[in-house]
């Protein structure tokens, strides 16, 4: 078995809406597809993955540098030892060959990129939703039925858009609500923190109570702003309070941790795990209570992830601690797979990448995914024509 061909498609998001610090419509996501021999019903098995969402496309970096390099790998660099199956560990270390150690960013999402499409493979070849491909990695378990696999999930939005309003913000969160969430996550940063205060009542009188509101700063925050927000929003009792100041300052986050009762979230600009020891280390996380939020398709694949999973239990936390960012179907399989303690949602943006395919059943604030072979990035109609325009000709 050999891989014939890799493709990466450049794509860009739909729609106009921005975080504290970020505008997304420039923005772009690599698609990639890797071509094998293999043949399932008459067709070459192809395995789709992207690099997540909220960085840009890595097209430089695939095509000079790591794509040649996976397509020059003998067999024995690429399968495993019964050679029926890639081995996602050695195609790990393949394509960092001759990487010097640090310098991640952009990096880590290429990589990613190509790791995750390697296991979208390996399940389209055992005919299995990836989740259980990943669980099997692992040493887990799955119930057998694809409908007792249930994930708790919750709704991202709450945007600034260029026609802010509380009443948008409403009924954003509401349309949520209907669709079978429970809990909810919005952005803050971006305004006043008077501003901000009002939409955050705005979204906890259609959520139901803080505890199902995330708030999220997107890293903006300095340590003066921070505790100004901390003190402000302690009383409404919040799901989480995320992503507080620049990800790599950890001593702000401590020092939040000392000051803010409620729990603090982040993770998800960390790109491998010497990031997330330094994080364990230094920043205060506390085992009981805060979140991480590391996202594979940002930060090598899943075989970096699984590195952080035992870092985090190493150090006493544990894994139900875990809800990675990126709100799509690829972390929907990681969470279920791995054992996490949920997952993020972008049901109303970040088309095409955002949200899942109606097939996936969603409901209390639950999801499952579907029993597609793969990640099922397939069933996505979204995606459909982005994933044609990579398979014509193959």
């Amino acid at each position: 078995m050999r891989i014939t061909a890799v493709r990466e498609l450049s794509v860009s998001l739909d729609g106009d809406i921005a975080n504290s610090l970020v505008n997304f419509s420039e923005h772009t996501i690599s698609l990639i597809a890797i071509f094998t021999d293999a043949v399932r019903c008459g067709k070459p098995v192809i395995g789709y993955a992207f690099d997540s969402i909220g960085r840009y496309a890595q097209s430089g970096l695939l095509r000079e540098r790591f794509i040649p390099r996976l397509l020059a790998a003998g067999p024995d660099e690429l399968l495993d030892p019964a050679g029926e199956r890639f081995d996602p560990r050695k195609i790990s270390r393949l394509l960092m060959r001759n990487e010097k150690p640090g310098g991640h960013g952009d990096r880590a999402a290429a990589v990613g990129a190509l790791e995750l499409a390697i296991w979208d493979l390996n399940a389209k070849l055992e005919d299995e939703p990836a989740c259980r491909t990943l669980a099997r990695a692992i040493g887990r378990d799955l119930p057998s039925c694809p409908s007792d696999i249930r994930v708790p999930v919750y709704a991202a939005g709450g945007y600034y858009y260029a026609d802010d309003g509380l009443d948008r913000l409403k009924a954003e969160f509401q349309s949520y609500l209907d669709a079978g969430f429970t809990k909810f996550k919005m952005k803050i940063g971006g305004a006043s923190l008077a501003s901000d205060i009002e939409r955050i009542e705005a979204a906890i009188a259609v959520a139901g109570s803080g505890a199902a509101l995330a708030v999220d700063a997107n890293g903006r925050f300095d340590l003066d702003m921070a505790l100004a927000y901390a003190g402000a929003i302690e009383p409404y009792g919040l799901r989480w309070y995320e992503e507080i100041g620049d990800p790599l300052d950890y001593d702000l986050n401590r020092r939040i941790a000392e000051a803010y009762a409620g729990r603090i979230a982040t993770g998800e600009n960390l790109f491998s795990v010497q990031d997330v020891k330094n994080l364990l280390r230094f920043a205060g996380m506390r085992p009981s209570l805060d979140v991480f939020q590391m996202d594979p398709g940002l930060a090598y694949g899943a075989t970096e992830f699984i590195a952080m999973i035992d870092a985090l239990e190493s150090h006493g936390f544990d894994r139900s601690h875990m809800h990675p960012h990126g709100g799509h179907l690829i972390n929907l399989h990681i969470a279920a797979g791995f054992g996490l303690g949920g997952c993020e949602a972008y049901p109303g943006v970040f088309q095409p990448f955002g949200g899942y395919p109606g097939d996936c059943r969603l409901g209390d604030g639950l999801v499952s995914p579907t029993d597609a072979p793969g990640f099922g990035l397939e069933q996505k109609a979204e995606l459909a024509p982005f994933l044609k325009q990579l398979s014509d000709g193959a």
